[in-house]
């Protein structure tokens, strides 16, 4: 499962309306190679399913990820943060055993 904090619904809602993106689009999170600490996240929106892909719905929200990323993410929440010190979405994964400090890397 991957959750979707309060803070995060409430901010993909708000895309979601000022960008005129239909009800049928959902959040795509993966995982790529890359980053200070060899994996990064990735956050789209999307409305093609693939095959082998993870579907969850949290809070509202359906998430997608395909079965690789999914290993990955298993139990992480995605949270947003906003304001001076903000830095947008982030991830809460407990399965990371280092994070880069902007947050946008990790190892596992």
């Amino acid at each position: 499962m991957i959750f979707i904090a309060e803070s995060a619904k409430e901010k993909i809602q708000e895309v979601r309306s000022t960008g005129h993106l239909a009800d049928d689009f959902f959040i795509r999170v993966s995982v790529t190679s890359g980053g200070c600490s060899g994996l990064s996240y990735k956050l789209d929106f999307d409305n093609q399913s693939k095959p082998n892909d993870q579907v969850f719905e949290d809070n509202g929200i359906k998430v997608v990820t395909d079965l690789k990323s999914f290993l990955y993410l298993f139990n992480t929440t995605l949270e947003f943060s906003g304001g001076l010190n903000g830095k947008g979405f982030s991830f809460n994964n407990p399965n990371a055993t280092r994070t880069c400090g902007c947050g946008e890397s990790f190892a596992v």
